[in-house]
């Protein structure tokens, strides 16, 4: 079995929040199972390429967006338990000081920067022939690569086994952008309506997550059943509601090697 685990940041490479760390440690975990693992996520400035000894991959892929091409390049390298990880390199997207946002604001072409992200993730699998039998997807920013596996790879042979899981970390951040941006996307109109990716008028990039992956899992079993309420839905409560015999909440682990009190080495004492 392989699992590819996509993240837009995952630790030690790049991070701005707790997403980070289940992403960074994750995979490593799953290969301690016995599971063929790998991690994907974008090649950000702040990604030291040479205290992780990335490698650039002779792989090019040429992703689709709008009406016209767009190339990036792959790089390689490792995680802690040797985890394979591939990196996108895009400078017009993600060279920048921040992942997201600035400090005053979100990224205005945020839309783009994570459409390229979600095609740019099948096509580096197939570039390096790592065909996974799940890809489990993280938050609003991978959250169009269940959609593409149903409209525009549904007739790949390369991906006929494979199935997505989509894990809400927090359900407030939903990648919601205006309806203009639907010619980033690559699929047709008829997706555009309430049973699909429109939300309000606008587009919902984790709304198409939900809808199109298998399997949606959350931080926990409480959390789950938050967020399929009018309170805590943040607007997808119905859609969740819907889905809800395929949601689970599987509640966030930590690494007992490195958040262990009796090895510390950051803390005045140890304890046990």
């Amino acid at each position: 079995m392989k699992v590819l685990v996509v993240s837009p940041e995952a630790v030690p490479f790049a991070k701005t929040g707790g997403l980070a760390d289940v992403a960074g440690v994750l995979p490593a975990i799953i290969k301690a199972q016995g599971i063929d693992t790998a991690l994907i996520l974008p090649l950000y400035r702040m990604v030291n390429r040479e205290k992780f000894r990335l490698r650039k991959s002779l792989q090019t892929i040429d992703i689709p967006i709008s009406d016209r091409i767009e190339s990036a390049s792959v790089w390689e390298g490792t995680t802690w338990n040797n985890v394979p990880v591939y990196f996108i390199e895009k400078e017009k997207y993600y060279n920048r000081d921040y992942l997201y946002s600035t400090p005053q604001s979100d990224y205005p072409d945020n839309a783009e920067r994570f459409v390229f992200f979600s095609k740019a993730v099948l096509e580096v699998c197939k570039a390096t022939k790592f065909r996974p039998d799940v890809i489990h997807c993280n938050d609003w920013q991978s959250a169009l690569v269940p959609l593409y596996m149903k409209t525009l790879y549904r007739d790949d042979p390369f991906f006929k086994e494979t199935s997505s899981v989509i894990t809400i970390h927090n359900l407030g951040y939903q990648g919601i952008f205006w309806h203009y941006d639907m010619h980033l996307l690559g699929i047709g109109w008829e997706y555009f309506t309430p049973e699909g990716i429109e939300f309000y008028g606008k587009i919902n990039f984790l709304k198409a997550g939900l809808i199109f992956s298998e399997v949606i899992t959350t931080v926990s079993e409480t959390y789950s059943k938050e967020i399929q309420t009018d309170e805590y839905g943040f607007g997808l409560d119905g859609v969740l509601r819907k889905r809800s015999r395929d949601l689970y909440g599987v509640i966030n682990g930590i690494d007992y090697n490195e958040w262990n009190p009796s090895i510390d080495s950051n803390i005045k004492e140890p304890y046990g």
